[in-house]
């Protein structure tokens, strides 16, 4: 039994391949373009519109279009062969306590200093102003802290925008 990706991309053109994944990769970094935009010498308003397309909307069509030139086995070649390199970099379902306790901390440190540091930076220069690094280094603990908890940790994350979710206790 031949394997399935191998198969797609037998049947796959190879020219209409690359190229498909050339417009699909151009089109993923269209946004970089952004800091270029803001440079220009034209209107505000001009500025927000080109940078808004270039964030939401034109990587968009680009991906259309990439998935017009590959085709559907094409694409689904790459989309298997992504999702299979990406898997890699997956948090496992299950973690030990020790990191799960690890990863509450990392998760609830910097939502606890977000809702804390309006009022109490009132009291303290220091507090009230915080420099961007730092609140750059909150906002990558936090990012850090879903995949220190493991996949478990964002099924129940995502539990609570369910309605019809019910906690089961389980005994251990």
């Amino acid at each position: 039994m031949e394997d399935n990706n191998y198969t797609n991309l037998k049947t796959a053109n190879n020219s209409r391949l690359i190229l498909g994944s050339i417009i699909l990769v151009v089109g993923f970094l269209l946004p970089l373009l952004i800091p270029l935009v803001l440079t220009l010498e034209i209107s505000a308003a001009a500025k927000s519109i080109i940078s808004g397309l270039l964030a939401f909307g034109i990587p968009e069509v680009f991906m259309i279009i990439a998935v017009a030139v590959m085709g559907k086995k094409g694409y689904e070649f790459i989309k298997s062969k992504t999702i299979k390199y990406l898997k890699r970099f997956a948090p496992p379902d299950a973690v030990s306590l020790f990191r799960y306790r690890i990863g509450l901390i990392l998760f609830s440190l910097p939502v606890l200093i977000g809702i804390v540091q309006p009022y109490i930076g009132h009291f303290s220069t220091i507090i009230k102003d915080f420099p961007i690094w730092f609140t750059m280094v909150l906002d990558v603990i936090f990012i850090s802290s879903f995949f220190v908890l493991g996949g478990d940790f964002w099924d129940k994350l995502s539990s609570l925008f369910k309605y019809d979710v019910r906690v089961t206790k389980t005994q251990k």
